[in-house]
């Protein structure tokens, strides 16, 4: 879905609430790309709400509060960056891999997804001039398996470079545990209020209780307590 209106501050890894009429609570969903006026999301039809979002049509207008939550740090990225993406976590990691190649950063993604039919987001990745490697459970598309395991098997003598991730808690695991903590990550929790009022989202830190919508979505790797 493409929208128009106010876009300016919105930065890779922030999200956005939107108002869904008859609805009480608004929906976040992340950014994918800003140009101009234009910002665009790519979201998973799973419930009324969204189902209700797939429905919609051009020229309707819609409330939305934007720059919502932490964003991704691409000040801390090297001159190559890694890029983890799991099925509806990678909208945000393309945002950040424009970005991060208008600074003139060597940028590898690598996107994982359940089934060839939920694949997106390689050609665009590919389009900015990133290496891209997919996989699927399934290996139905590119290689078999998850994230990590591609990552690992192909890169096994590399160092590894500084890393932004997205994706579900399996995934947001298995790169703590086999990749490390020299990265950021957005983290996905249920939200209700978006603003950091309700305390609904809060996760366990090392540094505490932190609301995803406030202080996150993006933490410092080496500050979360995943349990394995």
């Amino acid at each position: 879905m493409v929208l128009q209106g106010d876009t300016e501050g919105i930065l890779p890894g922030q999200f956005v609430e939107i108002e869904i009429p008859g609805l009480y609570l608004r929906r976040p969903i992340s950014v994918c790309n800003i140009e101009g006026d234009e910002l665009t999301i790519i979201y998973k039809t799973v419930g009324q709400g969204t189902a209700a979002m797939a429905q919609m049509r051009a020229g309707e207008e819609l409330d939305i509060l934007s720059c919502l939550g932490n964003g991704y740090d691409l000040t801390k990225a090297g001159d190559e960056v890694l890029l983890i993406g799991g099925g509806v976590g990678v909208p945000p990691l393309m945002y950040a891999a424009k970005e991060l190649r208008k600074a003139g950063k060597k940028v590898r993604a690598v996107l994982g997804f359940n089934t060839a039919e939920e694949v997106f987001g390689e050609q665009e990745m590919q389009a900015m001039g990133c290496k891209v490697r997919v996989c699927t459970m399934d290996g139905s598309y590119g290689e078999k398996g998850v994230v990590t395991e591609q990552f690992t098997m192909h890169n096994a003598q590399c160092t590894m470079p500084f890393y932004y991730a997205c994706g579900p808690l399996p995934m947001i695991k298995a790169i703590l545990r086999t990749i490390g903590t020299n990265g950021q990550i957005s983290m996905e929790e249920r939200m209700g209020c978006g603003v950091g009022i309700c305390m609904g989202c809060s996760i366990e830190t090392k540094e505490g209780f932190k609301r995803v919508c406030k202080e996150g979505p993006v933490f410092n790797a080496e500050a979360l307590k995943v349990e394995s």
